[in-house]
C-alpha cells in the first residue's frame, strides 16, 4: 500500500487535525507515514491543506502533487485540486459547501453533506471527522475499529470530552449512504 492523500479546506475546519489523525493511525499500525501541513495566513479563513502519505515501504518525498485521495471541504479547494487526483483515485467532497459535481469520469466521487450533518447532530466543527468516516469506509486505508483506537490515543486528556463526539462523527460518516 502507498496511499497519497490531500485534505484541503478553509482554516478552522480541522484540516490539519484530520491529517494528523490519519498519520497517527498509520504509525500505530507500523506503516511509513508522512504528514506535511500547509498553514500560515490560511489559518485565518483562507484555504489550508495537508498532505499525508501512508505506505508499506519507505517514503521518498512528502510532496503529494497527484493524490490518490482528495478530501475537499470547500469549493475553492475542490476547484484547485480536482484535476490533480490520479485516474482511478477518489474524491470526497463536502456537498454542504461545494455546489457542483465533478465532470471527471476517471475517478470515484463521494458527495457527503458533512457540514450540514455535523450541525444537525450537534457536532459543529466535526465535519472533518464525518468526511474521514466516509473515507475509511470506501478506501480501505484502515478499519473503523483501528480509527477509534487511534482517536482514543490522539485526543489529549484535557479534551477528553471531545473523544466521544469525534468517534460519533466518524461513525456518522462511515454509515452515510448518500451520493456517489
Amino acid at each position: 500500500m502507498n496511499t497519497k492523500i490531500l485534505i484541503a479546506g478553509f482554516g478552522g475546519q480541522g484540516i490539519l487535525f484530520a491529517g494528523k489523525f490519519l498519520a497517527y493511525e498509520g504509525l500505530m499500525n507500523e506503516k511509513e507515514v508522512s504528514w506535511l501541513p500547509s498553514y500560515g495566513p490560511e489559518m485565518r479563513g483562507g484555504t489550508a491543506n495537508c498532505s499525508i502519505i501512508i505506505s508499506d515501504t519507505l517514503i521518498g518525498s512528502p510532496i503529494v502533487d497527484k493524490p490518490d485521495v482528495l478530501i475537499a471541504m470547500n469549493g475553492p479547494s475542490f476547484d484547485k485540486y480536482e484535476n490533480d487526483v490520479v485516474a482511478g483515485g477518489a474524491m470526497y467532497l463536502d456537498s454542504s459547501l461545494i455546489d457542483r459535481k465533478t465532470e471527471r469520469t476517471d475517478t470515484n466521487a463521494y458527495y457527503i453533506p458533512a457540514t450540514a450533518m455535523a450541525g444537525e447532530n450537534g457536532l459543529n466543527g466535526l465535519a472533518n471527522m464525518i468526511m474521514l468516516g466516509c473515507v475509511i469506509k470506501h478506501s480501505g486505508i484502515m478499519t473503523l475499529d483501528s480509527a477509534k483506537t487511534a482517536m482514543e490515543k490522539l485526543v489529549p486528556a484535557k479534551k477528553q470530552d471531545m473523544l466521544a463526539l469525534n468517534i460519533r462523527a466518524l461513525e456518522l460518516g462511515y454509515n452515510y449512504e448518500g451520493d456517489k
